[in-house]
């Protein structure tokens, strides 16, 4: 009796034990925002991921695109300065458009002001990042402890460096041992053009569709827009590509009939063209790189 009740006590006090503490899982993994113009046609953006998993199991990827305009890094980098704002202060955004891939430019990590880690190859993909968000360094990638080994392709950096690169920072690793410093002043810019106003009105160029639909993106900022004098309900003359045309401006695609075109200031802030439920471009026959001429708005008539 003594001993069953001995054999009661020891259960007991096993089964209110506290449990034993778990093992520390390391910080949090940080998450990757990735971009290529890869495509999805082939294992390319799987091979990737699959390389970003083995360095830091468990790694939360987010596919911004994988259709970039291939060799657009113009529409990369655009693309990248939006996203950005709506990712974690601590993200890591890599970037394979890479036209350049094994010729001597360099590949390379950023770091915002924000915070933000950017991976990619320095190609200018990093100049409206620079523009609006700042950078306080910027790493050369030569550590090769940090790539996928020393037998490397010379056509597919972005399995082989890129994306191993993206799992070490998101992982926490110590960035400044990627390889040297670099000057943030001498990295690739590119040279993106803004909409010309002068006393006539405005020449601008379409930088690109909106996705699927067709929409043509100025580079023509809403508040440059504003400033030709042109408010919601007018009808705003055009020429594009030298053949003239009238398109209302309204707020949204619903404030005309299906169908019709319209001007609008599309999510970014931009000027851009469209038509309800229809493909303006394809109507329209044009597309990225379209010149247009908007005149300011005629003083109204005493």
């Amino acid at each position: 009796m003594k001993r069953l009740l001995l054999l009661l006590a020891a259960a007991l006090a096993f089964l209110g034990a506290p449990a034993a503490p778990a093992a520390s899982a390391g910080p949090p993994l940080k998450i990757i925002g990735f971009m290529t113009d890869f495509d999805q046609k082939d294992d390319a953006v799987a091979i990737c991921k699959a390389v970003m998993d083995g360095v830091a199991p468990g790694v939360r990827i987010l596919d911004i695109t994988h259709t970039v305009e291939p060799y657009d890094i113009a529409e990369a980098a655009r693309f990248l300065a939006g996203t950005a704002p709506y990712l974690p202060a601590d993200a890591i955004l890599l970037v394979v458009v890479d036209p350049g891939v094994g010729s001597t430019r360099k590949a390379i990590i950023a770091k915002s002001r924000r915070g933000q880690f950017f991976v990619l190859p320095d190609n200018g993909l990093l100049t409206l990042i620079q523009d609006r968000d700042g950078l306080v360094g910027a790493r050369e990638i030569t550590n090769t402890a940090w790539m996928i080994g020393e037998k490397r392709s010379s056509t597919f950096h972005g399995r082989d460096i890129f994306s191993p690169v993206a799992a070490h920072l998101a992982r926490g690793d110590d960035w400044t041992q990627a390889g040297p410093a670099l000057d943030v002043a001498k990295l690739v810019r590119l040279d993106l053009k803004s909409a010309k106003l002068d006393a006539a009105g405005a020449s601008a160029e379409a930088i690109g569709t909106d996705g699927p639909y067709g929409n043509l993106i100025l580079n023509l900022t809403g508040d440059a827009f504003a400033q030709l004098g042109y408010v919601r309900g007018d009808v705003v003359p055009v020429e594009i590509d030298g053949k003239r045309y009238a398109f209302p401006l309204v707020n949204t695609f619903s404030d005309v009939p299906v169908g019709k075109e319209l001007f609008y200031i599309d999510s970014r802030g931009r000027l851009s063209l469209g038509i309800n439920q229809a493909n303006f471009a394809e109507a329209y026959k044009t597309g990225k790189g379209a010149k247009l001429f908007i005149p300011r708005k005629a003083p109204a008539k005493s």
